[in-house]
């Protein structure tokens, strides 16, 4: 079982816990919504819970709670930047389709 960043993401990580100035990483889960099924949830993590997992890429934590993780196992967090527009990218093996907008996914 791994997440992962991508060296991108991790920089841009970094440089917003920085601005932020505190946090313990981010926390990379999943909720029910859209046409397809699941959307995937960032959120910045002040405290750990005790199920938390905890995984470390170019010195960031990525933290998941257990219900997420048996949807985003093996997922891989870029950023990048397309043109004028940036932001996460998931490269998660375990989708089986996406909607059309790119909002939710199913496994």
């Amino acid at each position: 079982m791994a997440i992962s960043l991508t060296e991108a993401a991790a920089n841009h990580v970094r440089r917003s816990l920085e601005n932020r100035g505190s946090g313990e990483g981010i926390r990379l889960g999943v909720r029910t919504t859209g046409c397809s099924g699941m959307a995937y949830v960032l959120e910045f993590v002040d405290e750990l819970q005790p199920d938390d997992e905890v995984f470390e890429s170019f010195g960031m934590k990525v933290i998941i709670d257990p219900k997420s993780l048996a949807y985003i196992d093996g997922t891989e967090l870029d950023f990048v930047r397309e043109g004028i527009n940036e932001g996460f990218k998931f490269n998660n093996p375990n989708v089986r389709g996406e909607c059309g907008c790119g909002e939710s996914f199913n496994v």
